[in-house]
């Protein structure tokens, strides 16, 4: 990220790119519960960018902001409110990628909510060490909601938070029985991928659906459904353990939507939502939304390094994390400022 100098000689312009509330927002998510050794909230987020963007340790932000006059805080006073300021990051960085998101017209009637996630592994990681979820409303082009969780936080329906009137978008990894199942219980349709070897589904008449013998049936161009049922395992059901259907939990009526791609493969989406609401043709470009969330995240890894983490526990890496795409997404936005936003390449008069 040596392009844009986040804590230097940018920050003015960094400043214009923050959201108004800076230090109302501080303050209620407890980040800033009292202005000893900083000056304010955007001089706390000054030092949270510069540990996030720098290979400096505490002790060295410290160091680099009592000799440029940025702060007096202490190491030790640094880290805890580092450990105390994820909500607020959280909050702000959700804020800031709103921005880069385009609005989108969705179907009428449903509230869209595109679920994703995005794996980051640290140096000499064997597998998924970190998460960052995501939950995008594609029609206000704007991010509903932000988490990082460890390797132990997958990826499920139940991170979206759906409401009444949600049409909750999302890729293979939420298509899975009992997430789908519990999202319409919360009054939500949803709208996913799946991978037909993961997830069970009959037909009215109680048969398992063949899906190989429907995939022949599938033309190059155009799509087929099927009216089918999906039952949810077992409330104690392990992915690993076959279940008897007279155990199922529930069972969720639910639409089959085949297509194939110009290279001729076979994608199968999912829906629960009525024909009514949603036809075939409409869910399918429904389904394309979820491309803007990962390609947002597709475009902030390419300005990110996660190779140097700076620990492997809680909580410095969590709000390290958060301070890192903060100040990619602002990075993103001075380098990539459309034409149309003003031609000096910063909001004038926000700040």
């Amino acid at each position: 990220m040596a392009e844009v100098d986040l804590h230097g000689d940018q920050w003015p312009y960094v400043l214009t790119l923050l959201p108004t509330d800076l230090e109302t927002e501080a303050r209620a998510c407890g980040a800033l519960r009292r202005a000893r050794g900083v000056k304010g909230a955007a001089e706390l987020l000054r030092l949270f960018l510069a540990y996030g963007v720098t290979r400096l340790s505490l002790k060295g932000v410290v160091a680099w902001a009592v000799a440029t006059g940025v702060s007096s805080i202490s190491a030790p006073a640094l880290y805890y409110r580092l450990r105390d300021s994820t909500a607020w990051l959280g909050r702000l960085l959700a804020k800031v990628l709103s921005m880069n998101l385009a609005p989108i017209h969705g179907p009428s009637g449903y509230h869209l909510r595109v679920i994703d996630a995005t794996v980051i592994c640290g140096p000499g990681a064997t597998g998924t060490e970190w998460r960052v979820h995501a939950v995008a409303d594609p029609t206000a082009g704007s991010l509903v909601n932000i988490e990082i969780t460890d390797c132990h936080g997958g990826e499920g329906l139940t991170r979206a938070a759906v409401q009444p009137g949600d049409l909750v978008v999302g890729d293979r990894a939420y298509g899975h029985a009992r997430g789908i199942a519990a999202a319409v219980r919360d009054g939500a349709d949803v709208l996913v991928r799946i991978n037909p070897d993961t997830i069970r589904l009959y037909t009215a008449g109680g048969q398992r659906a063949d899906l190989a013998w429907l995939e022949p049936q599938v033309p190059a161009v155009g799509a087929v459904e099927l009216d089918l049922q999906m039952p949810e395992p077992p409330e104690n059901w392990r992915s690993h353990q076959a279940w008897p259907l007279r155990r199922a939990a529930s069972w969720t009526h639910v639409r089959l939507i085949a297509i194939r791609p110009r290279e001729g493969s076979l994608i199968w989406v999912l829906t629960t939502a009525p024909r009514e609401r949603l036809d075939k043709v409409t869910a399918l470009e429904v389904y394309r939304l979820r491309w803007q969330i990962e390609l947002l995240f597709k475009r902030l890894k390419t300005l990110l390094d996660f190779g140097e983490l700076p620990a492997h526990t809680e909580p410095l890496v969590r709000a390290w994390l958060l301070a890192r795409l903060l100040a990619a997404a602002l990075a993103d936005r001075l380098v990539n400022i459309e034409p149309a936003f003003s031609p000096w390449g910063y909001g004038i008069g926000v700040k």
